[in-house]
């Protein structure tokens, strides 16, 4: 790539021209009120160099040419290059951590170089996250260490994939520095290698920037960023007279229950749903200790501060949400007339989680849209089934559709169901027992199966489109980071392969559609993460 791509980007800056900022460019804490910003340089690192490119984000901001790894890319996208129209900062936010509110949180390790408007006139803002300490950092280094930023690179091109809505990652890109982390908050800290993500989206803004305003009185503040946010992320209700703050939260709400459902329906676990991870976009934001349901189980978390009340668990993720929305709906009742208003907007969240949650699995089951009351059957006695014995959920929907294959060339018996599912039982012995709750569901689903209108063949490519034949498991990605630290990249680059087609089985794919392996199960990294990065 030419060094014009990169200095053709059209700046456009539209939040630090709109919003008062602490334009100081210190790193010293900062006002606390009145200014959503603090202007932001990013801290030089000492060998910058790309590491992964994402040629589709890439396309976001029209940088399509080849990239060179030492280049001008890897300079800008460490911040150790500023170009003319950037100007980076870190904004000003608040949340709810584990139910409880933290206070005045902010970019701690997140600095947006600024918005580009692309040349299909989309707004990109780009966010360099480990790119050195911010007003907001909290007395940490601002920084961030190879494991965590190649797993939000991985994961957050890997959920644009599966047709999730996210923020993108750009590049993840060496800093040449070394980061001194306690991973397993032992006392133990050791020095890691540094990296910096560069990630995209519309917006980075959060829940918690609006309830840092209303939480300390800003109240004109915070009325300037809702009409902020709707001109420039909502415009279909920025000329509204009546309703529009109600209706633009509305949107939200049921944005929110769309992504959790989407969540659910691949097996992704966030990890971490406090208000500050929230995006007011409906994106999933902040890859952090996520997870995929390697074993069907509820009331699994991948956060292993979580590990206790599980609050952040596969099955809890929809209240959450709902419990989210309603701090942001208290963030945003001094603009409305009545609080009572909003329960509108939260009601909404409720029937739209509800509908699409049956539409959903009425897909995964090869049908467009099953009755409410056969499909909530259905799905609570499949959710027992599933839960009777370690049933790894990403294969088993994938074998249920060679299951319907199956019903058009012979008449099914118990034997051969359970030949077709034995893949997706964790324990294999004494499997025809251990198999029988699934089994049962499964003749039951047959039953109800023959009245769909769907040909077979047409059940079959319905499921197929919305069960992954692959998803990233975090043991997959822990692999990759022990062979880079000898200098092999293969697992890295077989998936990032893998990710591009996760719906399909090719010879990519085919490489990683197995159970998780039995060493990963309470290995570091692989199951379970912490926070700490």
């Amino acid at each position: 790539m030419s060094n014009s791509n990169l200095h053709n980007l059209n700046f456009k800056n539209s939040f630090v021209q709109t919003f008062p900022g602490d334009l100081r460019d210190l790193l010293t804490p900062g006002t606390t009120s009145e200014i959503l910003f603090c202007k932001t340089s990013p801290t030089p690192v000492s060998k910058p160099e790309i590491l992964i490119w994402s040629e589709s984000a890439g396309e976001l901001l029209d940088l399509v040419e080849p990239i060179t790894t030492d280049g001008i890319e890897a300079k800008v996208f460490t911040g150790n290059q500023i170009l003319p129209e950037m100007f980076p900062y870190a904004t000003r936010y608040g949340g709810h951590q584990f139910g409880f509110w933290a206070g005045q949180l902010g970019d701690g390790r997140a600095i947006s170089l600024g918005e580009v408007i692309n040349s299909k006139n989309q707004k990109v803002e780009i966010q360099l996250k480990g790119a050195g300490p911010t007003p907001y950092s909290r007395r940490g280094d601002g920084r961030a260490v190879l494991r965590s930023s190649l797993r939000e690179f991985l994961c957050s091109e890997a959920m644009y994939y599966l047709n999730i809505p996210t923020t993108r990652a750009l590049c993840c890109t060496l800093t040449g520095d070394s980061v001194i982390r306690d991973m397993f908050y032992d006392g133990n800290p050791q020095a890691e290698p540094g990296a910096i993500t560069t990630r995209l989206a519309p917006s980075f803004l959060r829940f918690g920037h609006f309830e840092i305003l209303t939480a300390s009185g800003e109240f004109k503040l915070l009325k300037d960023l809702v009409d902020y946010t709707i001109t420039q992320h909502y415009p279909e209700y920025q000329n509204l007279t009546k309703d529009k703050y109600l209706l633009w939260f509305t949107e939200v709400c049921q944005r929110t229950a769309r992504l959790v459902v989407d969540w659910m329906r691949v097996g992704f676990v966030h990890g971490v749903m406090n208000t500050d991870n929230l995006s007011i976009l409906g994106l999933t934001i902040d890859y952090g200790p996520y997870g995929w349901l390697d074993i069907y189980d509820p009331s699994w978390t991948p956060n292993t501060t979580d590990s206790q009340h599980s609050r952040y668990s596969f099955g809890n993720q929809a209240n959450i949400a709902f419990w989210n929305l309603t701090k942001l709906a208290e963030a945003l009742e001094p603009l409305m007339e009545t609080a009572e208003q909003l329960q509108i907007g939260l009601k909404s969240y409720q029937e739209t989680f509800e509908s699409e949650i049956i539409k959903m699995f009425s897909k995964k089951l090869g049908f467009e849209n099953l009755p409410a009351e056969i499909a909530t059957q259905l799905i609570t006695d499949l959710d027992q089934a599933l839960q009777s014995t370690e049933i790894d959920p990403t294969i088993f929907y994938r074998e249920l559709a060679k299951v319907i294959e199956l019903t058009k060339q012979t008449e099914l018996t118990e034997q051969l169901i359970l030949k077709q599912i034995e893949a997706c039982y964790y324990q294999q012995e004494n499997l025809p027992e251990i198999a029988k709750p699934l089994i049962s569901w499964i003749k039951a689903f047959l039953k109800i199966q023959i009245s769909n209108p769907l040909a077979v063949t047409e059940q079959t490519k319905l499921m197929n489109s919305h069960n992954p034949y692959f998803i990233l498991r975090n043991y997959l990605v822990q692999e990759a980071l022990e062979q880079l630290a000898f200098g092999n990249r293969e697992q890295l680059d077989s998936l990032m392969l893998a990710l591009k087609t996760p719906y399909q089985e090719n010879s990519v794919t085919q490489k990683f559609y197995k159970r998780r392996p039995d060493w990963a199960k309470d290995k570091a990294g692989c199951s379970a993460l912490s926070c700490s990065s």
